[in-house]
């Protein structure tokens, strides 16, 4: 008979950069979206300008989001995107936090 504990996953192999609440619905939007504009998504998720910003700034340092900065109509706009990476490392940690709770 095998052990219960032998069957659950690792907790500690969590991805916690995207377990991160903020980070988690950043990454949960861009996985449905593909691409979306930094207003947007500060107003969808109600934060800051600066708290967006910092977390942002994370998952783009993990290599996990793009940021493309363009004009529109003369105004600059911020756009954000999963990158290869960010979408392989976000499917994962929905498995292994399906797997926590199945």
């Amino acid at each position: 008979m095998s052990n219960p504990s032998d069957e659950l996953p690792d907790v500690k192999s969590i991805d916690r950069l995207i377990h991160e609440p903020v980070r988690l619905l950043i990454m949960a939007n861009l996985y449905v979206a593909d691409t979306a504009d930094f207003i947007y998504l500060m107003n969808q998720l109600n934060l800051t300008f600066g708290n967006l910003s910092s977390h942002m700034s994370k998952l783009e340092e993990a290599g996990y989001i793009n940021v493309e900065k363009e004009f529109q109509d003369k105004k600059p706009v911020t756009k954000l995107s999963l990158t290869d990476l960010g979408r392989e490392a976000f499917e994962d940690y929905r498995q292994r936090m399906k797997h926590l709770f199945i």
